[in-house]
């Protein structure tokens, strides 16, 4: 089972839609919630209003995309009912009646990363768990969602900027596991020359900023060269200048789903190398 991402576009039909779905949708997230952990094979999702014409969905899971979204179709239809009152061009609903379109669909409106990052790439979500529950472990920590919208100055500056992040895939990845608390990280090309960058963090986001800018930071000194009003750089050397953009240029989450609400990634690498002891000795 390999580790995966998903940000899932949903078009709009007008900004009153978004503002209504920004209002709907917090309610229905128990349920959402309550159906991803009957799934078992998503580590953490979340919505977020993109603009007025696009709201995402994004998760980070196990298997494939196609079987999971087959099955928040049947487990946890009324909730996308709910959103695709307000998409264009929507496939039929119910979608729990209708489980082949809204997959055909939802393929059709995947957007996919530039790059993925995964500090436990070799463990699923349901044996994290497991490992926590045999452990008797339950996670005291702080997580958060991340998601920085950055936008590009012009269609020519995207597609490099998504050339460099390619280039640097191996070197983006060394130096998020030198920050030690992104759990997963994506930088993902959005709508009207974007890039998202969407990361599920431990701690304070001031001091996830500052580990983050000490040892990523000239990966954003890259993309700054091309991004609209950027802060200015080195992001070492102008700090606050950073935290301050990043704080304005992240948007707000709706529903963020915690497979193992409060394990640090720290925790989870502690849980994972006690265990390696006994499944070589056949416990």
């Amino acid at each position: 089972m390999s580790q995966n991402h998903f940000t899932l576009s949903f078009p709009l039909k007008s900004p009153a839609d978004a503002k209504a779905l920004a209002e709907q949708l917090p309610p229905l997230m128990p349920g959402l919630f309550q159906a991803t952990d009957t799934i078992g094979r998503v580590h953490y999702s979340r919505f977020t209003v993109l603009s007025e014409k696009t709201l995402l969905f994004l998760g980070d899971f196990d298997g494939e995309f196609d079987q999971l979204m087959t099955d928040f179709a049947k487990l946890a239809g009324p909730v996308f009912d709910a959103i695709l009152q307000h998409v264009e061009n929507p496939p039929p609903t119910p979608v729990a009646a209708n489980v082949e379109a809204f997959v055909k669909w939802a393929a059709a409106h995947l957007v996919r990363a530039v790059n993925l990052y995964t500090a436990y790439p070799d463990v699923t979500a349901k044996e994290i768990k497991a490992l926590a529950s045999a452990a008797d472990v339950s996670g005291s920590g702080e997580l958060h969602p991340f998601l920085v919208i950055l936008p590009v100055k012009s269609y020519l500056h995207f597609v490099t900027v998504q050339m460099i992040l390619r280039a640097r895939g191996r070197g983006t990845t060394k130096d998020l596991d030198s920050v030690g608390t992104p759990h997963f990280a994506q930088f993902v090309p959005l709508e009207n020359n974007q890039i998202g960058f969407f990361t599920v963090y431990d701690g304070s986001f001031n001091k996830y900023i500052a580990d983050f800018t000490k040892n990523i930071g000239q990966v954003f000194d890259l993309i700054f060269k091309f991004t609209k009003n950027p802060p200015p750089s080195p992001c070492r050397k102008h700090l606050q200048e950073f935290i301050d953009f990043a704080a304005g240029a992240n948007r707000v989450p709706i529903g963020f789903y915690q497979a193992y609400p409060g394990l640090s990634v720290q925790d989870i690498h502690a849980l994972i190398a006690d265990s390696k002891p006994q499944a070589a000795l056949g416990g």
